[in-house]
Parts: structure tokens; sequence; C-alpha cells
């Protein structure tokens, strides 16, 4: 999955300049996810603590709406709210199963998804790609949902690139999260995109998530539960993450596991989602874009702190990953500095 990783943080329409996110509150919603972005969002907050976001929950016709758990939501706003947005993001519904037919929206619905803007941020959390995708909206673009509706939801919308095995994917002006908490992922992820590392760590502090998680979906998808006395790789992974400066040969990992070759890298799949070396990979880059995006180190001395070696290996995995050189993406980051 490419990441786009443009700074976009710009004066917005709401409150003082602060960038608007309207939350489109659809019948059947489920409260866990229609509160995320009010509760993440909510926590990015400035040097000198300032809000840099105003959140606000709206509905297609500013009417109530009943929620999957059985209590109406009174809105702050209606469609309006849409129109006026910087960000829209489209929680689940419960309550619209023609959308799993590849059916249409409902007039309203649709109504109010068609004020939005030319060029507003579009998200969607866990199934709310369905309304996304039965407004057109994630045509020949890629995407995710839920990994145990991807096979339903290819068969009803077979023009949207679907990825099951992703957290989120981020194509630009339109993203698109997992089930549930990896909707908390995508909200701290455009956060960092927007501010940079420092706001997001001070977020996921508040909301005490981590900043940023390990895998895909993968390692969430049903098989079977070991026994607990079956030895598990998390020991090593933490052991590897103090030594990511360090060339790490999967021999060496799998020896500390005190696992033959083949059952830990068995084992490390089923468990992270990924293989050993893309999970390395995937650490050592993450430690390069906190180190381009949170010191003036030189990219040579970033890519060997980060165990890449050169910075030419380093350029070579972050072209490959984020479409950027490390020189560009300090740059979103640090344009003062650059």
């Amino acid at each position: 999955m490419r990441e786009h990783t443009e700074h976009t943080a710009r004066p917005g329409n709401g409150t003082d300049g602060r960038h608007l996110v309207a939350v489109l509150a659809l019948p059947g919603f489920p409260p866990f996810e229609l509160g995320i972005p009010s509760r993440v969002f909510g926590s990015a907050v400035g040097e000198d603590g300032e809000d840099l976001y105003e959140v606000v929950v709206c509905t297609a016709d500013g009417a109530p709406v009943l929620s999957d758990s059985g209590f109406t939501l009174q809105p702050a706003a209606g469609p309006e709210a849409l129109a006026a947005a910087d960000t829209v993001i489209v929680p689940p519904t419960h309550a619209m199963p023609e959308l799993a037919l590849g059916g249409p929206l409902p007039p309203a619905v649709a109504a109010a998804i068609a004020r939005i803007r030319p060029g507003t941020r579009l998200v969607s959390i866990c199934t709310g790609s369905y309304v996304l995708a039965a407004a057109g909206l994630l045509d020949d673009r890629p995407a995710t949902t839920h990994w145990n509706l991807a096979r339903e939801f290819r068969r009803a919308y077979p023009r949207v690139r679907i990825d099951e095995d992703v957290l989120f994917v981020d194509d630009g002006d339109v993203l698109t999260s997992a089930g549930v908490s990896a909707g908390v992922d995508l909200c701290l992820h455009m956060i960092r995109r927007d501010h940079g590392v420092a706001v997001t760590n001070r977020a996921a502090r508040m909301c005490v998530v981590p900043p940023w998680r390990d895998g895909g979906q993968a390692q969430y998808i049903d098989r079977p539960v070991p026994e607990p006395t079956v030895a598990t790789t998390t020991a090593t992974r933490a052991w590897a993450l103090e030594r990511l400066a360090e060339p790490l040969a999967l021999g060496e990992l799998a020896a500390h596991a005190r696992m033959s070759l083949r059952t830990f890298t068995r084992r490390f799949r089923d468990e992270v989602g990924m293989t050993p070396v893309q999970w390395l990979t995937a650490q050592r880059l993450e430690l390069a874009r906190h180190l381009l995006e949170s010191s003036d180190l030189p990219v040579d001395l970033v890519a060997h702190r980060a165990g890449f070696g050169s910075a030419n290996s380093l350029r070579q995995h972050m072209r490959s990953t984020l479409g950027v050189s490390p020189i560009a993406y300090r740059r979103t980051f640090q344009p003062a500095s650059a």
C-alpha cells in the first residue's frame, strides 16, 4: 500500500480557522465507531494546547437518528455541515442492507453526499465504505473494509480495488479503514499527515492507544487458537525492536525465540499477519520516518540508525512504500528546515 504524505494542514472552515471534520451519522450507526473521530481528533492539540480540529456530528436531513443500540442521537447539524467540511467521515450503518447487494443509497443520503465540495477529504470507517462505494466515490480506487465482508463487497462493487489485508488505505483525498479500532488508526494517521508525529503522539497518549500498530487485518482473521503452552514470538519482536540498527538475520530471530526456522516463520505470520522480513522492514521504515520528522540527522545517519545500512537503501524503500524520497518526506513535516 502506498501512503500519501503530503502535508495537508492549512486553515480550515471551522471556528478560528480550525480543520472542520463532519461525521455523518446514519440510521443504525454503532456508537463506538461514530464516536471515534470526536475522541481522536478532539485530542489533537498544538504546542500551546489549542484545538486543531472542530468535529461536528450531522445527519443527512438534520433529523435525529436511531443507533443500533436503541438510543436516538440528536445531531448538531444537518447536510449543510457536509458542504462546509474539510473532511467528511462516514461511520458504518447496520440499517441499509441493500448496500450489501450493490443497491442505491436512500435519496436523502445521496442528496446529502452530493453536497460535499470537490477536494474535500472523504473517509470511511469499517463498513462506511459501502456508503462511499454506493455513491460511486470508490470506483477504480484502492480501498479496504472489514475482512469478513471483503468477498461480499467485491461482488457488490467490482470496480473497487478492495484490499482486506490492511488496517487502512490512504489514497490521498479518499481514505478507508477496516473494522472498529482500525478507525482509530486511520484518524491518527490523518493527524500525522496533517501535523506530524509530535501532535499524533500527544493525541495517542490522551486516548491511551498506540500511535501506530503493526501488521494488517490478516492477524485478526479466524484461525485455531494455540494452546497456552505454545511459545509465541512476542518476546523476540520486543528484542528485535531494540536492535533495529543491527543486521538481524532470520536465523538469529528464530534462535532467540528458540524455534526452528520453519516454526518461527509460520508462528510469526500467524501472530502478526506478515513475514518476519516484512515486519522488520516496516519497523525500520517507521523508525526512519520518526527520525526524519523529529530530528535534523543527515539521511545517511537516519538510514544507519533505522537498520537500512545506506541512504540509498532507505531511499529505495521509502519510494516503493511511500512514493517519496527521505528528503521530500522530511520537507513535508519540517518545511522550515528543509
